[in-house]
């Protein structure tokens, strides 16, 4: 009987240092729930997913997989005019959820059907998601795509492909948490959490929240603060088609200053 015990505790011993090397071969995945923690990460070495899903990411998902030629995000509205003079580009953004004076266009999907976007170019700024991207460039990230519930799956494989770190950065409200970014950052975790070693009460928050909600997601977000701030303008066709799975299925990744289509 004891050497039965001790035959069985040794082959637990073993297969607790199995998985322990099976974590430590994969990569890490990170959640931060605002660009004020970015910081706080090492993203050197990381894919950085950036997160708007009202409605930065999800326009840029949504114009590039109606046949925009490539998207240049710009974190003010002065050089937004300027890159638009320069490359014939299509200016666009919003702030506080409106069209920005001087600016052609605004921030809504809506806005850039294949008839209207298709073989242009599209300059960019927004209150949130533009920002973010810029600070995960200038924090020297590795790679940077962005991602929103239409284009979810995409973001998925491509993270499971390259087998890279991963941080995944919500965007916020003016770097105040918003749910609408948690629940998309939580949808990616639960379709490849099995890829990562992930250590964060973020992502586990994250996660967790996506879990609970993945079954009433449109009823639900509309509970909260974004969806009511955008509501007032008009926009609910908008907030509904930003948490619509796989709507415009491309992954749009940042070369050389411009988002564009992944081969």
């Amino acid at each position: 009987m004891a050497s039965a015990f001790a035959l069985a505790f040794l082959f637990s011993l073993i297969w607790l240092y199995i998985c322990s090397l099976m974590n430590q071969s994969k990569p890490h995945l990170h959640t931060i729930l605002s660009p004020k923690l970015l910081e706080l990460y090492d993203v050197s070495d990381c894919i950085v997913v950036v997160i708007d899903v009202f409605r930065a990411t999800s326009t840029i998902a949504t114009a590039l997989y109606n046949g925009a030629d490539r998207i240049i995000p710009v974190d003010n509205v002065n050089k937004c005019i300027e890159v638009g003079k320069a490359t014939g580009g299509i200016t666009a953004g919003e702030r506080d959820g409106k069209i920005i004076e001087g600016l052609s266009y605004g921030n809504s999907p809506a806005e850039y059907p294949r008839s209207f976007i298709e073989g242009k170019t599209l300059v960019l700024t927004t209150t949130n998601g533009t920002k973010l991207l810029h600070m995960a460039l200038n924090n020297g990230a590795d790679q940077i795509i962005t991602g929103s519930f239409p284009n979810l799956s995409a973001v998925c494989a491509h993270l499971i492909a390259q087998n890279k770190p991963v941080v995944l950065g919500c965007s916020a409200w003016k770097d105040r948490v918003n749910i609408e970014d948690a629940l998309f950052a939580g949808a990616v975790i639960e379709q490849i959490k099995d890829h990562f070693t992930i250590h964060c009460d973020s992502s586990l928050m994250a996660n967790d929240l996506y879990n609970l909600h993945k079954a009433d997601i449109t009823q639900f977000i509309q509970k909260t603060t974004h969806w009511h701030r955008l509501a007032s303008y008009g926009l609910e066709a908008d907030l509904t088609y930003c948490v619509t799975t796989d709507v415009a299925p491309v992954l749009p990744i940042y070369k050389n200053g411009d988002l564009v289509r992944a081969n």
